[in-house]
């Protein structure tokens, strides 16, 4: 094992660059190849159900219709629904630009997430989108950051007293810490919202409700699911639902965004970071490691807390 790691430590940095590409792309192709056979039988046999049903209708109704006008319409249709406007039902048609959706639209946009349920229509819509986005992406940022430089501290307490009344090493304290955090998020932003959506959403189920909410935390933003948007809510619980909503969006992606920077500081994070890096000097920050972030953590503790003197030499 230690000829392996010297034979990998010997490697140029263009070589452990090359080597990590190449298994990103494995990942990649292996990602492909497993949803390509789960997912390819059932979408040809949803294609061969909807291949009947317009065969059945169109042999019911061939004489009423002229040819390929169903056709048409339904493209028609499909193409409204591509932008969220959608007459099915006997919703209000008011509710795809209204102002709650119109505020989930834009934290959507300024989160990344993009569930893809509306997009505009009018190109003076489409080039604001363009203007807002470069503007408010880098001013999100900026804000994420102010947040995580206010909250990480304060999260770091609870894992420096269990460090020092446990007396873990600054290894152990800051793996338990970034575990105890992901649990904590999981729970809070992603199990709890799911039995949620599952008990509200009938269609829903609790597979669904947590796909749900780790595509949203983790900007994939599929849009296969939105809760609130059944025709057939009442706009008070409507409005409700969408205010609810982007109030998770915002505060789950901060919570998920705060886990995330707390897992790249463990140091088997920053020791197979380094690895990749170019041999040069190290610097300060590579040198301090995680205990920069200990040490900042302990330093936020009450002076009661703090380590004992050690006794006078005799």
């Amino acid at each position: 094992m230690d000829s392996g790691r010297h034979t990998m430590g010997a490697l140029r940095p263009w070589a452990r660059y090359g080597l990590l590409v190449v298994a990103h792309l494995l990942a990649l192709g292996l990602g492909a190849a497993v949803l390509q056979a789960l997912e390819g039988p059932p979408a040809l046999q949803l294609q061969a159900n909807l291949r009947a049903e317009l065969a059945t209708f169109q042999a019911e109704y061939r004489a009423c219709l002229p040819p390929r006008a169903l056709e048409e319409l339904l493209g028609t249709a499909l193409a409204a629904q591509a932008h969220g406007v959608s007459s099915l039902g006997n919703g209000s048609q008011a509710r795809n630009w209204d102002l709650p959706s119109a505020l989930l639209f834009t934290a959507s946009l300024l989160t990344t997430t993009g569930y893809g349920h509306m997009a505009p229509l009018s190109a003076g819509g489409k080039a604001f989108c363009v203007v807002y986005t470069a503007l408010g992406l880098p001013a999100s940022l900026a804000l994420v950051a102010a947040l995580r430089h206010c909250l990480l501290p304060l999260l770091s307490r609870p894992g420096a007293w269990v460090a020092i009344h446990w007396q873990l090493t600054p290894a152990r304290a800051a793996l338990l810490q970034a575990s105890g955090l992901g649990l904590l998020v999981a729970g809070i932003f992603v199990l709890l919202p799911a039995l949620v959506l599952w008990g509200l959403q009938g269609d829903c189920g609790l597979l669904q409700a947590i796909y749900f909410c780790f595509s949203s935390l983790s900007t994939i933003g599929l849009g296969d699911l939105l809760p609130g948007h059944d025709n057939g809510l009442h706009p008070v619980f409507y409005c409700l639902g969408q205010f609810a909503l982007l109030g998770y969006l915002l505060l789950g992606l901060l919570a998920m965004l705060l886990t995330v920077e707390t897992f790249l500081e463990l140091p088997q994070v920053r020791a197979m970071v380094k690895f990749f890096r170019s041999r040069g000097p190290l610097n300060a920050e590579d040198e301090g490691g995680i205990l920069g972030q200990d040490e900042l953590a302990l330093s936020t503790l009450p002076p009661s807390a703090a380590a004992p003197e050690r006794a006078p030499a005799c």
